[in-house]
Formats: C-alpha cells, sequence, structure tokens
C-alpha cells in the first residue's frame, strides 16, 4: 500500500499534503522534468493547498506512450482468462482498501465521503465485470462456397488515452482502463488538474495486481498534455469525459490520425413528474437528480418539468428536503454534500443563480456561499442547495449546464407539450419519468431524445448498463457488454481450401 493511503487512517479534513510523484509509467512514479513549473491544487473542503501538480510535456508523454506500448505487446497476447486474473487481484485490493481511497477521494475531490465510498464499490464491480468479459471475447465462423471458409478475431486496438473527469476522478479511471485492459490494451490516463491524486494510485493497484509494467500509466496535465495525447500516432483510441466544448476540440484532434474517439460530454437532462405519480418517490428522485456529487454530475436531471395540478405540493416538499440536506465536512459520514471543485467553479454557479434571478426565477432556497460553523471549513467552497421557481424555458438557467446544486423546476400540461420542451436542446445524456402509468412511462422514455432514460428514480449507474449520450453530448458507450466493441476491432480472416481461379489465362 502507498504511502499516502496509510496517511488516510484516522485522517481528518485539512491535515493531508501530498509530496509524491504523481506521474506513473514503466511500472513506478516518475519525477517532474526539472524546469517544469508546478500548479498548485486545493483541496475543496478547506481552500488549501493540498499539493503541486507538474504537467507533462512531449518527453514525458512519448515516454509513457512507449512504456504503453512495450506492455500491451505482452498483455495483448495473453488469453482472456489469464488477463481476467489480474484484473480480479485489482478488484480485490481496491476492495480491501476502500476506506482509504474513498478518503483520499474526498480530499482531492470535496464529495461527502458516503458518496465516495459507492464510488470506489462501483470502480471494484466495473473491474470484476469486465474481467468476466474478457475470456469471452470471440468471433465467427463463416462457412462460404465449396468447402472455404472465412472467420472474424476480435482484437485489440494497442494503445488508448483516457482523459478523465474532476467529478469521479477514481471511478472514471476504472470506467475507461477496465473494459480497454479486458480487450488487451494498454492504457496512458490522464486526469483533470484539479484531481490529480487518485488515478496513481489506480496504477500503483494494477502492478500489485501484476499487470506488465507499462500498462496503465498516468500523464498529468491540462490542456497542452490533452492535446499531445490527441495529436500523437501512438494512441490508437481517445476516451473523454468532460465538456461539449473540450470534447469537440478532442474529435477534430484525433481526426488527423482517424482515432477511434469515446466522447462521454455535458447534459441538460429533463425530469418530467406527471400528476399520478408516487410524489414523495418523486421529490427524493428529484433531489438524486439534482444534488449529488454537489450536483456537479453530467447527467443530472436539472430541468424539473412538473405537471401543474402538483406543482404546489412538490415544490412544498422539494424545499423542505432541500433545506434538510447537511452541507459541511465531507468527511463526516452524515455530511450529505460537500465542496465544490474550486473557488472559480463556485463563483460560476453561483453567477448562474444571479442571472436566474435577473431573467425572473424565484429562489424558493440557497443559491448562497456557505461558511460552515467549522473554522478549517471557512476557506473552502460551499454553498446552499438551490430550488428555483418560475423558470421559463428561454432562462439562461434552463438552457445551459450549470453543472452545480442548482434545480429549475417548470410547469407542464400534456405530455405532448413537454416531451416537446424536454427535447428542445443541443444536449442528450439522460433523461427521467415519474408516473404511474406503465404505457405512458415506457412511451415517453421511447420519445425522449437521450441515451439513458430512468422511470421511477434517477443516477443509479450499474455497470451492466451501458451509459452515453444523443446529440452533443457525445457517442459512444461506457459500461455494459457493448462497451467491449468501442476498445477492440474485428478482422476478418477468409480460407481458400480449393484452387485460385486462372481468371487471366482464360
Amino acid at each position: 500500500m502507498s504511502q499516502i493511503l496509510k496517511l488516510m487512517r484516522g485522517a481528518t479534513t485539512g491535515q493531508i499534503v501530498v509530496t509524491d510523484s504523481l506521474n506513473f509509467w514503466g511500472g513506478c512514479r516518475v519525477n517532474s522534468k526539472e524546469g517544469t513549473n508546478p500548479e498548485p491544487v486545493y483541496e475543496p473542503a478547506t481552500g488549501r493547498k493540498l499539493c503541486d501538480m507538474y504537467p507533462c510535456g512531449k518527453e514525458e508523454v512519448d515516454q509513457a506512450i512507449q512504456s504503453a506500448h512495450s506492455a500491451y505487446l505482452m498483455w495483448g497476447k495473453m488469453a482472456g482468462m489469464e488477463r481476467a486474473r489480474v484484473m480480479l487481484e485489482a478488484a480485490r485490493i481496491i476492495r480491501e482498501r476502500r476506506e482509504n481511497i474513498a478518503m483520499l477521494e474526498v480530499i482531492n475531490n470535496g464529495k461527502s465521503i458516503t458518496e465516495a465510498q459507492v464510488d470506489i464499490d462501483v470502480s471494484w464491480q466495473t473491474l470484476e465485470y469486465y474481467a468476466g468479459m474478457a475470456g469471452t471475447m470471440a468471433g465467427q465462423h463463416i462457412q462460404l462456397p465449396g468447402g472455404t471458409f472465412a472467420y472474424t478475431r476480435r482484437e485489440p486496438l494497442g494503445v488508448c488515452a483516457g482523459i478523465g473527469a474532476w467529478n469521479y476522478p477514481f471511478q472514471v479511471a476504472i470506467w475507461k482502463s477496465a473494459p480497454a485492459l479486458a480487450c488487451g490494451n494498454a492504457m496512458v490516463f490522464k486526469p483533470s488538474p484539479f484531481t490529480p491524486v487518485t488515478a496513481v494510485i489506480l496504477a500503483e493497484i494494477y502492478k500489485e495486481a501484476g499487470v506488465p509494467d507499462g500498462l496503465f500509466n498516468v500523464v498529468q496535465g491540462g490542456a497542452e498534455t490533452g492535446t499531445l495525447l490527441c495529436n500523437h500516432p501512438g494512441i490508437a483510441k481517445v476516451s473523454f469525459t468532460g465538456s461539449v466544448p473540450t470534447g469537440k476540440k478532442i474529435m477534430e484532434m484525433s481526426a488527423k490520425t482517424v482515432k477511434q474517439v469515446t466522447l462521454e460530454l455535458g447534459g441538460k437532462s429533463p425530469l418530467i413528474i406527471f400528476k399520478d405519480c408516487e410524489l414523495d418517490n418523486a421529490v427524493k428522485g428529484a433531489l438524486m437528480a439534482n444534488f449529488l456529487t454537489q450536483g456537479q454530475v453530467c447527467c443530472n436531471g436539472t430541468r424539473v418539468f412538473v405537471q401543474r395540478d402538483i406543482l404546489p405540493k412538490f415544490l412544498e416538499e422539494v424545499v423542505r428536503k432541500t433545506k434538510a440536506i447537511r452541507v459541511g465536512d465531507p468527511l463526516l459520514e452524515n455530511t450529505r454534500m460537500g465542496a465544490l471543485i474550486t473557488k472559480q467553479h463556485l463563483d460560476k454557479v453561483l453567477g448562474f443563480v444571479s442571472q436566474a434571478k435577473k431573467e425572473g426565477a424565484k429562489v424558493l432556497c440557497g443559491g448562497d456561499a456557505l461558511t460552515p460553523d467549522d473554522p478549517k471549513l471557512k476557506g473552502g467552497y460551499y454553498m446552499s442547495p438551490c430550488v428555483l421557481d418560475n423558470c421559463r424555458d428561454d432562462m439562461t438557467c434552463v438552457k445551459e449546464e450549470i453543472f452545480g446544486p442548482v434545480m429549475s423546476v417548470l410547469p407542464f400540461d400534456t405530455e405532448e407539450e413537454v416531451l416537446q420542451r424536454a427535447n428542445n436542446t443541443t444536449f442528450g445524456l439522460a433523461s427521467g419519468v415519474f408516473t404511474r402509468d406503465i404505457s405512458r412511462a415506457h412511451r415517453v422514455a421511447e420519445n425522449l431524445q437521450a441515451g439513458t432514460c430512468f422511470i421511477n428514480n434517477y443516477n443509479i449507474t450499474p455497470v451492466e448498463v451501458p451509459f452515453g449520450g444523443y446529440k452533443q453530448s457525445g457517442f459512444g458507450r461506457e459500461n455494459g457488454q457493448v462497451t467491449i466493441q468501442y476498445y477492440s476491432q474485428l478482422k476478418t480472416v477468409i480460407v481458400e481450401m480449393g484452387d485460385v481461379d486462372d481468371y487471366f489465362n482464360n
């Protein structure tokens, strides 16, 4: 176990400083090149400096990719069952160190410890799931005339680049690496510069589990490092989680060398609540759709459409429950909402609330910067969860992704009307519907233009189920069996059993 994980035993908010190198390739942590200027990383809960992040330049990215290629040549030739055994061992280690990894994730990310523990559970479950898939990769036999036949082989792509997000740092690294490794690929992973700490813990766990040195490498950095990965001829595929503008740039850069790309981008997802719903469940679902990870979730259902007949009762209940959310020290078990990722992001979210008020929205609760009572948290990036009423479809808070704890509530009258309004967006990541009418539920799910539709729940993402978007929310999928197709390629082999036609001499 790494030294920083050992320090997690008994650690409290504001106590930890990370000094180890955060870059990793060739099976070990790698010190940054001399002369590299570090970028400070802050603990969201306190605003204090947590560590320095040293971005990788061209030389370091080249080294990481070369290391990954060497490992790929070994790993890709192993049987799927051999790869599975190593992946299962990695899952076991993560399960064993769940509490320590979750605490480090909280310190770097700011989310509540109860959420982080779930993220770590999802992570080891993802590894177990794709370990089970590793031995099932197979092709087809196709019989052709005259005894000739063909068969297909599903083969790895090579070295894949994963570019992660700051809202689920460890989990996203697993969501990208587990299917990649199951298929026989290697991966060079770049975490968000805001959350650089836990990806290197995953790299050490993979090494301890028995992967070849270099199979999973971590390069730190921002846009410049990401650009180096996307433009590099040694990268076969890029999988990116993040914003739509950055996703477009990644797609453009990857096109230069015709790389495969998976994009999991932003959203402004609709949650539709019909008057025949079970209201208490709908209110709880709306909270799940808006306030997990301080509202910093790409698939959040932030446009909450409520049928007019039940709007007053819904607002009364959702405001009551929102006011009761415990905001504070994310390492405390009873905290339900921690700190936003950075001061700049907090200010941006508060700016959306101010703009909403100017455009006519009514703040029913929250929407202000918050300073917890604990003195050590006074520099943290907290805000009170917010519910907005009097919202219209043309408001900024309804059209743009806020990525914070802000729920916009809109009334509707008919199913036809609300479907048209729900789909009137360039995004298409997720959606949800609450109703007791089973026919309506499936009808609405069919007609919502989104990669996922939740019926009578929200933000449930089991590893067995594919996750990804429509429209500008991206393409490709993560999780589920189908993701194997996105980390492998198909080869056709044709076998002639007779003589070749003498076409040119007849």
